[in-house]
C-alpha cells in the first residue's frame, strides 16, 4: 500500500462533518448504554465525555478504568470515525469500566484545521490552559477517578505509516508492540529509526517523561502526570485513505484492550 502524496505542508486529505459524526456517536452511545455528559459547548458545537459502567463483575480485584479521546486535532478526521465505529461495534471489555471523549477541538473540524475557533493547538496547552476547551476538560478530567490506561488517538500527515507513543514509567508490561503488531495487518507501520525527532523502534517511540523537558504539555503528558500511569498515543497515517486510518486506530484500541 503506498502513500496518496496529497499532504505537501500539511493535510489535504478527506474531511468529516463533525456535527452529523457527534449526532452519531451519541446515537450509538445511547443505544448501547454509555450515559453522556456534556462539559462544554462552543456555539452549537458540543465536547462530550461518554462513560459506560462495567457490565460484568472482574473475577479478581477492581474493574480496570479506561480512558479513551480523540478529535483534538481538527485536522485528524480518524479518530472521531474510529470512536464512532468503535461505539457501533460495541466490542468492549465486559468487566471495564469507560470513558471515551470522541471530539475535544469540534470547532477545529469545522475548520478543517489543526487548531481550535482561535488557531490554538490545543495538544500543546495542557500545562498552561489557555484555551477554554482545554481548561473545560481539565475541570472534567480533575472530577474523574484515576485511569489505569488512558489512549489518545491522532493522526500524523507526515508519517510513512501507523506508529504509537508509550508512556509507561512504571514497567507494566508494554503495549505499543502489541498495538503495531495488530495493526500492521490493516495499515502500513512507520519503521523509521527516527519518528518526529525521537528516537523510534518498529514504530514505538517511548519520549522522556521529565516535566520540565515539556514547556507545551499534549494531552497524554497532562494525563500521565495527573491520572494515570500508563498512557499511549496512536498516530494513523494521514496519506494514506480514511478508511484505512479508522482500521488502524480500532485495531490499535482493540489491542490494547485485550479484543
Amino acid at each position: 500500500m503506498q502513500r496518496l502524496g496529497k499532504n505537501i505542508g500539511g493535510y489535504h486529505g478527506e474531511i468529516i462533518d463533525i456535527r452529523a459524526v457527534l449526532r452519531e456517536v451519541k446515537a450509538a452511545a445511547q443505544l448501547h448504554g454509555w450515559s453522556t455528559e456534556l462539559f462544554y459547548k462552543t456555539g452549537d458545537l458540543e465536547l462530550l465525555a461518554l462513560h459506560r459502567k462495567p457490565l460484568s463483575p472482574r473475577v479478581t480485584g477492581p474493574a480496570p478504568r479506561i480512558y479513551i479521546s480523540t478529535g483534538i486535532h481538527g485536522d485528524e478526521p480518524a479518530g472521531p470515525t474510529a470512536a464512532l465505529r468503535l461505539l457501533r461495534d460495541n466490542k468492549w471489555p465486559a468487566a471495564a469500566e469507560l470513558w471515551l471523549l470522541p471530539c475535544l477541538n469540534p470547532d477545529g473540524f469545522v475548520l478543517n484545521s489543526r487548531g481550535n475557533g482561535d488557531r490554538i493547538d490545543l495538544n500543546r496547552d495542557y500545562r498552561h490552559l489557555e484555551s477554554n476547551e482545554v481548561a473545560a476538560h481539565v475541570l472534567w478530567l480533575e472530577r474523574q477517578p484515576k485511569f489505569d490506561l488512558t489512549l489518545c488517538l491522532h493522526e500524523d500527515w507526515e508519517s510513512h505509516g501507523f506508529y504509537v507513543y508509550e508512556l509507561n514509567p512504571d514497567g507494566h508490561a508494554p503495549l505499543g508492540a502489541k498495538m503495531v503488531e495488530a495493526v500492521a495487518k490493516v495499515c502500513p507501520i512507520d519503521l523509521s529509526p527516527v519518528i518526529e525527532g525521537r528516537e523510534a523502534t518498529s514504530g514505538v517511540i517511548r519520549p522522556s517523561l521529565d516535566p520540565t523537558s515539556r514547556p507545551q504539555w499534549p494531552e497524554a503528558f497532562w494525563l500521565l502526570q495527573n491520572k494515570t500511569r500508563r498512557s499511549c498515543t496512536l498516530e494513523a497515517p494521514s496519506d494514506f485513505p480514511l478508511p484505512v486510518r479508522v482500521d488502524a486506530l480500532v485495531a490499535g484500541v482493540n489491542s490494547a484492550l485485550g479484543g
